[in-house]
């Protein structure tokens, strides 16, 4: 009874273990029920059974459209691939299952579809000038569905503008545009358009929701606010450096050209650069200083200026003698001195030889119409402000004839036969006077006898009398002076001798006098028997 009992309860355990191994049929869908896919990206459906050794598959949509998509067939799964996923593909998909003696299932999974693949682009027109207008055009590619598009436009955090496409009936992916027009300001120069797009869908999980692009905004404008930056300051020392620097607002950067008023309104342009730099500065260097800013995309132009002044002592600039330093005499001639300096110089112009007072002949000229020898001389000028002086000398060189021409007699008392005689003549002159001596002969010719300015008769005898001319010349011409030399013989007497006389007289007055000098002379001897007419008349030439 107890073996019987025993092989029946080994016949339960063998038909539960076989109950055991035998899995139920069943099946899934991955993923299950629902998925939410980008279009054009890929997407696999799988169909899995457990409990059917040869099931077979079959896949279609629930309103029986194409798959739009590839079957693959396994021993116990079935794949539906699409790649890549489009509009087509936004469906229920129903997978069937049927297997050999143990039944049909069925499910499905629901693809939902958006599209939303790349960041916005933005377009800014351009030029972009401050104060005139600008368009920012934003385009979110390929967005689906674009009902559910929000896109705003963003100058940094401040909201330009606002789109949404709730009445969008779009069917398909689409490019979808969004343009705002605005004037910009120059602060607004490097800040940030940004263009943010959304794609909130409440019941379909997919990231990202969000996307944005941004682009600095380059805004043209100026030139403004220009002025001019005097370093060390608008008045400077002679002999300092200047720097001037010309600021500006403007972009892009502008054009910048110095230039300088000029007498008579005129302007001379010196550089292009921002900074014109004068290593030391000289007085004429002072005046009004123009820096001209352009800027060639917004065709605007602006200008500043500043006035600088050199200070400093005087400095001469001129010192002239006009014709020349060389003149003869008789000519016009003008004498001028300029100088410079700030505060302005005052300026004396004189004769080195004259006093204080009478050399002051004017502050800046000299004018000697029909000038003298006596002109001629250093001349200085002296210009002095508060800050020092400065003084310069020129030479006037007076070319001019013989003048003052004399002649002088040594011994000047009683002369005796035998004696010595010496005569010298001296002229002035520039240049200095050629001295010649001529001795008129009885025949009325003259007679060169010495090229030297002075003559010395020894032993001095009768012949030796006559008229002795003194010639100075020059290139500017010459002069004459003349002396009588008279020469008697002994008295009968031998204790008395007639002594040598001597007269003197110009050429043009050498006759008529000479012989009232003779009768005067021949009586005087016989009366005294002797006389000294140099020593009577004491003449002197």
């Amino acid at each position: 009874m107890f073996k019987e009992m025993g092989r029946a309860s080994q016949a339960v355990l063998v038909i539960l273990y076989v109950l055991r191994t035998v899995k139920a049929f069943e099946m899934e869908i991955i993923p299950a029920e629902r998925i939410v896919a980008q279009i054009g990206g890929t997407l696999i459906l799988t169909c899995n059974t457990t409990g059917c050794a040869s099931p077979s598959f079959s896949w279609r949509t629930q309103m029986d459209s194409p798959l739009g998509g590839k079957v693959n067939n396994h021993r116990t799964y079935s794949t539906l691939t699409m790649d890549p996923i489009s509009i087509v593909n936004a469906h229920s998909y129903l997978c069937t299952v049927i297997c050999d003696g143990r039944g049909k299932k069925e499910k499905s999974v629901k693809v939902e579809l958006y599209s939303f693949p790349s960041d916005p682009i933005i377009e800014i027109s351009s030029p972009v000038v401050a104060g005139k207008p600008a368009t920012v055009t934003c385009k979110i590619p390929d967005v689906y569905p674009s009902d559910h598009l929000e896109v705003l436009l963003k100058k940094d955090e401040h909201i330009l503008h606002e789109k949404y496409f709730l009445e969008d009936d779009s069917t398909n992916t689409e490019t979808k545009t969004v343009t705002y027009t605005f004037h910009p300001k120059a602060e607004d120069n490097g800040k940030e358009i940004t263009c943010v797009a959304r794609l909130p869908i409440a019941d379909m999980d997919f990231e990202p929701k969000e996307r944005t692009s941004s682009q600095k905004l380059n805004a043209n404008f100026g030139p403004q606010n220009t002025v001019i930056i005097a370093s060390p300051g608008n008045s400077s020392m002679e002999g300092d450096s200047l720097n001037l620097t010309c600021v500006t607002w403007s972009n892009p950067p502008a054009q910048i050209v110095w230039s300088k008023y000029l007498a008579e309104e005129s302007i001379q342009h010196l550089i292009k650069n921002n900074v014109l730099s004068i290593p030391r500065v000289h007085f004429n260097d002072s005046g009004r200083y123009i820096c001209e800013v352009i800027n060639l995309v917004t065709n605007k132009t602006e200008k500043a200026t500043v006035d600088i002044i050199i200070q400093g002592a005087p400095v001469i600039t001129k010192l002239s003698i006009e014709p020349s330093t060389t003149v003869q005499e008789g000519e016009n001639v003008s004498i001028q001195c300029s100088a410079e300096s700030n505060p302005p110089p005052k300026i004396i112009l004189r004769r080195k030889s004259d006093t204080a007072d009478r050399g002051t002949y004017s502050a800046r000229s000299i004018l000697l119409p029909s000038v003298m020898f006596q002109n001629g001389g250093d001349y200085e000028c002296v210009a002095e402000n508060k800050y020092g002086n400065s003084k310069s000398e020129i030479t006037l060189n007076v070319k001019y004839g013989p003048k003052n021409t004399m002649i002088t007699v040594f011994p000047t008392a009683a002369l005796k036969e035998g004696e010595t005689v010496t005569m010298k003549c001296t002229s002035s002159g520039n240049p200095a006077p050629v001295i010649s001596w001529k001795k008129k002969k009885a025949t009325g010719e003259s007679e060169k006898i010495s090229k030297n300015a002075t003559i010395t008769i020894q032993n001095l005898k009768s012949q030796d009398l006559g008229l002795y001319e003194c010639e100075a010349s020059n290139q500017f011409g010459k002069e004459e002076k003349a002396v009588k030399l008279y020469v008697q013989a002994r008295l009968e007497e031998p204790d008395q001798m007639i002594p040598l006389i001597i007269a003197f007289s110009s050429v043009a007055a050498v006759a008529v006098p000479a012989v009232a000098i003779l009768i005067y002379v021949s009586r005087q001897a016989k009366i005294n028997g002797s006389y000294s007419l140099v020593k009577a008349l004491r003449l002197k030439v």
